[in-house]
């Protein structure tokens, strides 16, 4: 009898992954493919079958590995703003714009005078920048006229759940992303819509991670598949979150990685003037993956600080324990390194001692990070467990600077939250858990 696993998906920016897991928590295999962008002269995009294809591919990798299953449940987790549109009739009528592409700086500096900077900002929780879709849905309509034809918009979590089988529908953290969404409402907001040229019967109808929206049609190398229910997971950030087990009002997942995110989640009630001050300092206010919670995300450049560092002083990754055992010798010296108010900005003593400059480098970045951490707490109430994850925490001296700065905090050995969250949610979707607190937690998987 083929044996019942759980499928999560994770649609990043570099790849797409799949992990698969038994219903008691253990990845039992992992599939891969790249994803591929194009530059073009406007800048950085790819199309929705190049998606489509590089997620069945890893779809198949993954299962290959585990040859005798049956998938009952698939979640699919992806990089938000980047949408697709379709026609009536299913065509692709448009390049998929990469998240990080600046092409709508013109038209960022028109939504801040036509609607208003504080109001947008106060409305959807995000700031004043050109990641959101609701800058690039208007740079389309002026230099793709076959848009004006859109009967469709998804998210790329969404448009790989559709090509599985799956019907069309809205997940909220990721609606919250395309700035288009009334953050307290949770309904589209008409004057963000009016402006971007966009309708409201462009989304499916908003559902909640975890909640099924159809059956999955596999055949060949994606046979096991056939059936599955499929739900949509969510934004990658706030899914690795519930991978981790940090999603619950209070928790903080700190990711080390070369921007270090911290993401705090909460309950939905942050005053308005504490949101205009979050996302005035950067931090963006939006629906979480784990239904009826909010998220707060905001970044610092700690490793990118430290990359520029290590550098410097000539080490590479294999001489990092090393330099992690000169800098626990070292004497604290702040001024070794100085961080700057521009981002990434370090400048470094030349006087000082390699270890000494690790200290004081991983101490700075990691000061910054607590900083960024009791702004979240100011607006949202205490913190309640710390999940610390990604590729720095592979350094001594940065394990050890996190604990001077934040105190106790949990050490994460999960490594593909992000599959790990989505194949939770296809759990819940499928009725194996009740819900995300009865999921198998990553200390026991």
């Amino acid at each position: 009898m083929p044996r019942e696993l759980l499928a999560g998906i994770d649609a990043g920016t570099t790849s797409v992954k799949v992990a698969l897991l038994t219903p008691e928590g253990e990845q039992i295999a992992l599939g891969r493919a790249p994803t591929t962008w194009e530059r073009t002269t406007y800048g950085e995009e790819t199309d929705a079958a190049a998606l489509t294809r590089t997620a069945r591919v890893a779809l198949a990798d993954a299962l290959a590995q585990s040859p005798d299953c049956r998938i009952i449940g698939i979640g699919i987790a992806s990089m938000a703003e980047a949408g697709v549109l379709v026609d009536e009739a299913g065509r692709v009528l448009a390049p998929v714009i990469a998240w990080h592409d600046h092409r709508d700086e013109h038209e960022l500096q028109e939504l801040i005078a036509e609607l208003g900077g504080e109001t947008y900002s106060a409305t959807t929780g995000l700031p004043l920048w050109t990641q959101w879709s609701v800058t690039k849905h208007k740079w389309l309509t002026r230099h793709v006229p076959a848009v004006a034809a859109a009967t469709k918009r998804f998210s790329v979590a969404e448009w790989l759940a559709y090509d599985l089988g799956a019907g069309h529908a809205s997940e909220p953290s990721l609606a919250s992303r395309t700035g288009m969404l009334d953050l307290r409402t949770a309904t589209w907001w008409e004057p963000a819509l009016h402006w971007a040229g966009a309708e409201a019967s462009l989304f499916g109808p908003l559902v909640p991670a975890g909640t099924g929206i159809g059956a999955a049609r596999g055949q060949g190398a994606l046979a096991a598949l056939d059936g599955a229910v499929v739900t949509v997971a969510g934004h990658d950030h706030q899914v690795a979150a519930i991978g981790m087990g940090a999603h619950r009002p209070g928790d903080e997942f700190d990711s080390a990685g070369t921007a270090e995110a911290i993401l705090r989640t909460s309950a939905p009630d942050i005053a308005t003037d504490a949101v205009r001050a979050l996302t005035a300092a950067g931090v963006t206010v939006g629906h979480h993956a784990a239904p009826g919670r909010w998220c707060l995300l905001g970044a610092t450049q700690g490793g990118l600080i430290l990359g520029k560092v290590m550098a410097a002083l000539g080490v590479d990754r294999d001489g990092l324990p090393q330099l992690d055992q000169a800098a626990a010798a070292a004497d604290d010296v702040p001024t070794a390194v100085t961080l700057g108010p521009g981002s990434g900005d370090v400048t470094i003593d030349p006087d000082a001692a390699p270890g000494e400059i690790w200290r004081a480098a991983t101490r700075g970045i990691t000061a910054q990070a607590a900083a960024l951490s009791d702004r979240l707490t100011a607006a949202s109430g205490p913190r309640r467990d710390l999940v610390v994850a990604g590729g720095w925490t592979h350094s001594a001296a940065v394990r050890d600077a996190k604990a001077v700065a934040f105190g106790p905090y949990r050490l994460s050995a999960v490594s593909e939250a992000g599959c790990r969250g989505a194949a939770l949610l296809a759990g819940v979707a499928a009725g194996i858990y009740a819900d995300l607190e009865s999921a198998p937690s990553p200390e026991t998987a």
